[in-house]
């Protein structure tokens, strides 16, 4: 950042102008984002006019936390603080509003799901977190499991690491006490939108303005994001990307045989992900891959990705289910 940011219009002019020299590499990419979302932070903070009264973490959760995003991504982020008291809890919650008003002006939509620090649900002491995650873990409803799922993708972005590690500890320690959890976590995944038709033609968007298109992130990330997220719970790992998650796993038994064309498949996605890129404009656009635009060999190798991303969900299921009556 070579210019004094005074505003959160600075931030997004600063990333609008750089943003496209990363989009060669997810990874550099996403170390953009982190940058920006900083010194969107950093100013939030100016603003506080006061300096926080304990110890906290922001984590960012979603694409972000999984370093997954596009150039194009909304906002998912909580705040967890080390003391429960009135002062802490009015300062972050204040703090949590215009950490989400400052990513919206800066480029980041309010995210439709409210996993924004702005809203109390996201934003609590330790102890807090700690209730909330028993909570989640016991109560069955989709919309408890969803949000226990959001919450393992997350990773400190801003203060004490630490926090978060020890909450997914939590977690982890959890599960093992109860393995019928990881059935429950898959069943909330278990449905995965078809891409594949009987005679092995990729499926695209019938109608609208994505007619002929397939959508990424409902047909190709979500199978391999949620199955290796499983996986990740059932082992205690830590690493938030789906990339690191599965690099961990193949270092276990039985994974080291089975999900080596896996880890191939999603790298590819990725790829093509980034292809997507010099042609969006909007959010839904960084999604969608127009199949028609691609010679046969580069249609064969969505194909594949897709088919492995099914096959792979099955395997997790099939994993899950088989680990939760051996345990019983």
């Amino acid at each position: 950042m070579d210019k004094q940011i005074e505003t959160y219009k600075d931030i997004k002019n600063w990333k609008e102008s750089e943003i496209r020299n990363h989009i060669s590499d997810t990874v550099s990419l996403n170390s953009f984002h982190d940058e920006v979302m900083k010194a969107v932070f950093s100013l939030a903070l100016k603003k506080m006019n006061k300096e926080p009264p304990c110890r906290f973490s922001w984590f960012i959760t979603g694409s972000g936390g999984r370093r997954e995003q596009g150039l194009i991504s909304d906002q998912d982020h909580g705040i967890i603080y080390e003391i429960e008291n009135s002062e802490c809890a009015g300062y972050f919650s204040s703090l949590g509003e215009k950490l989400a008003d400052g990513l919206n002006i800066s480029g980041y939509p309010y995210c439709d799901g409210n996993v924004m620090a702005s809203n109390p649900l996201w934003t609590k002491s330790i102890a807090k977190w700690e209730e909330q995650l028993a909570y989640w873990l016991k109560e069955e409803s989709w919309a408890t499991i969803r949000s226990l799922q959001i919450f393992y993708d997350g990773r400190s972005l801003i203060g004490e690491e630490e926090y978060i590690r020890h909450l997914k500890c939590y977690i982890h320690q959890s599960i093992q006490h109860n393995p019928n959890l990881l059935k429950r976590l898959l069943e909330n995944v278990r449905h995965i939108k078809n891409s594949i038709g009987p005679l092995g033609q990729i499926l695209t968007e019938e109608t609208g303005t994505y007619k002929g298109s397939i959508n990424l992130k409902y047909t190709a990330f979500i199978p391999y994001v949620n199955g290796v997220r499983l996986l990740a719970l059932k082992e205690g790992i830590e690493d938030t990307s789906t990339n690191g998650r599965m690099e961990a796993l193949i270092m276990k038994s039985p994974y080291n045989e089975d999900l080596h064309k896996y880890i191939e498949s999603f790298k590819q996605l990725l790829t093509y992900r980034l292809l997507l890129m010099n042609d969006v404009e909007s959010y839904d656009d960084a999604h969608h891959l127009f199949i028609k635009n691609l010679n046969k060999e580069k249609k064969n190798e969505i194909k594949k990705i897709l088919k492995n991303g099914k096959r792979l969900h099955q395997y997790v299921a099939n994993l899950i289910e088989q680990g939760v009556k051996s345990w019983l």
